[in-house]
């Protein structure tokens, strides 16, 4: 029992109060940080995402108006040579490569023609996806963070009452011993909160 009424001695009482207020303050201060870091990656997230929607919509159109030129040139090259001729002068660099690639009678979006054509938007998703998995990271973190200050917080209030009570009273142990156990599962959470990057 004597051991226990250390417990409720003044300087443990106002050490537990003081680490117990900067590990709340700490905890507050690295949850509201890593909660930033959340957003900014969700909104960079959304950025490529959005960035990446309006290339795979151009690509889209790029394809449309090559299959279309590749369609009608082919048709006219042997009876209206002309008209072909001006269907083939709206042909795209990458279509040109694909027509080199695979003979001028066979149809050209291959698969090599569709990776380069959507490779940017393709990019972007994959950035997107970064984005938000890292930003998924910081929101784990900034929850661990926050379980921990509302550990701390429990803790400095069990400290608190137990330094408004007297010194031969049973609950300011009780205070005292409580508030040392939530300071030390606090700090065992605090050492398991997970790492970003």
């Amino acid at each position: 029992m004597k051991f226990l009424r250390m417990f409720g001695s003044e300087i443990v009482l106002g050490t537990l109060i003081a680490i117990l207020s900067i590990m709340t303050a700490m905890s507050s201060y690295q949850g509201a940080m890593a909660d930033s870091e959340q957003n900014k990656f969700e909104i960079l997230g959304m950025v490529n995402l959005n960035d990446g929607n309006v290339l795979y919509l151009e690509s889209n159109q790029i394809w449309i108006q090559d299959d279309g030129n590749y369609d009608n040139w082919y048709i006219n090259q042997v009876n209206n040579p002309e008209v072909a001729a001006y269907y083939e002068g709206n042909f795209t660099e990458a279509l040109f490569a694909a027509i080199e690639r695979n003979g001028a009678n066979e149809y050209p979006m291959d698969d090599q023609y569709e990776e380069e054509l959507y490779a940017d938007a393709y990019e972007l998703f994959d950035e997107s996806e970064a984005s938000f998995e890292l930003g998924a990271e910081w929101d784990e973190r900034g929850d661990q963070l926050q379980l921990i200050m509302l550990l701390m917080a429990l803790g400095l209030t069990f400290a608190a009452w137990a330094s408004l009570l007297k010194d031969e009273s049973n609950m300011r142990i009780v205070f005292a011993v409580m508030a040392f156990a939530v300071l030390v599962l606090g700090l065992v959470t605090y050492l398991a909160v997970p790492v970003v990057g």
